[in-house]
């Protein structure tokens, strides 16, 4: 049985989970031939309770090019890519669920991406299948896209639809642990772009920038917007769009108003749904955070790595949209 060597950046909520995880799984790697063994598990503070090994917590950067695999729960950008690059050059495996890190850094990232070393399931809609659901659709021609891709904000518009109001709700998102102290990332729809830049990379062009996405977010929206909305049969949702508009790919973060019955409006946690050609339109919807969940699409690129598929390969070239198009409306 082959020794896997995994370096794991992030022991708290996300990469607990994980670990956990790999033993639960134990008897399942072990079937594959792989028999997995922590090098070292990268944390801040190691008095802080959790279920890993104290002999495996590391407060300071370890010799990621020991490992077989990185496995990355940290967040941020500058940080995770200080650690990763060296080990990606190396030609070492990466397995990550850091939208921001992707989007942002893609400069430095692409070129190990279009080798196949980098795995991000998790990065868009935790282990809920969002980045393999789209590259199954590569067997059609995309014709638009839109998805909830944030659970923060659609917790505080399925508040906000009981009357309570944008800081009412946001308070009790906080105090459930759905929103972070400083929720400026969810509400103004930057964490939602991230993921879209993603899926734009996947499927329309390699090169997608972060910044052509255009990103507005909840704060300014009432009770009262919702309940208008809800009179004309229509849902509030924080949707993340990309569609063709004058012959060029536009991608869209804002509340939309949907009709009652269309899938996006009915859906409970994170959702994605696509109109392309031949295909038609697809849906999927699940979980898009909590740690066990994300911890699943971590263990998820794990065995694609193991069973030697590469990891999610952007665009092969920038195509032009094939129709013109345009979002569900805004809210004025």
């Amino acid at each position: 049985m082959e020794t896997l060597t995994l370096a794991l950046l992030g022991g708290g909520t996300v990469g607990s989970a994980f670990y956990a995880l790999v033993q639960e799984r134990l008897e399942e790697l072990h079937a594959l031939g792989f028999s997995p063994r922590f090098l070292g598990v990268l944390v801040r503070d190691k008095k802080k309770p959790r279920a890993i090994p104290e002999d495996l917590l590391r407060v300071e950067p370890f010799d990621l090019l020991e490992a077989d695999v990185v496995v990355e729960a940290m967040g941020g950008v500058e940080a995770p890519l200080k650690l990763v690059l060296p080990a990606l050059e190396a030609g070492i495996p990466l397995i990550t669920a850091n939208k921001a890190l992707l989007a942002e850094a893609w400069e430095a990232l692409r070129p190990f991406a279009e080798e196949g070393l980098i795995y991000h399931e998790a990065s868009v809609m935790a282990g809920t299948p969002a980045l393999s659901f789209l590259e199954t659709l590569r067997g059609s021609e995309l014709l638009e896209l839109h998805g909830i891709l944030n659970g923060t904000t659609l917790y505080i518009l399925q508040e906000m639809e009981k009357g309570r109001t944008y800081a009412e709700a946001l308070a009790e998102a906080k105090r459930l642990g759905y929103a972070e102290a400083d929720p400026t990332l969810d509400v103004e729809g930057i964490d939602a772009a991230h993921k879209l830049t993603l899926l734009a990379r996947l499927l329309i062009d390699p090169g997608f920038p972060f910044a052509q996405v255009e990103a507005q977010g909840i704060t300014r929206l009432t009770p009262e917007d919702l309940k208008a909305a809800r009179d004309r049969g229509e849902r509030v949702r924080l949707l993340a769009s990309l569609y063709g508009e004058g012959g060029r790919w536009r991608a869209v973060v804002a509340p939309r108003r949907l009709p009652l019955n269309h899938p996006l409006a009915q859906a409970r946690g994170n959702a994605l749904w696509v109109r392309a050609r031949p295909l038609g339109e697809a849906f999927v919807t699940g979980p898009g955070a909590g740690g066990g969940a994300t911890a699943s699409g971590l263990f998820a690129d794990l065995l694609r790595l193991l069973s030697g598929a590469p990891g999610h390969l952007p665009a092969p070239r920038a195509r032009p949209p094939l129709a013109e198009g345009s979002p569900w409306p805004g809210v004025e």
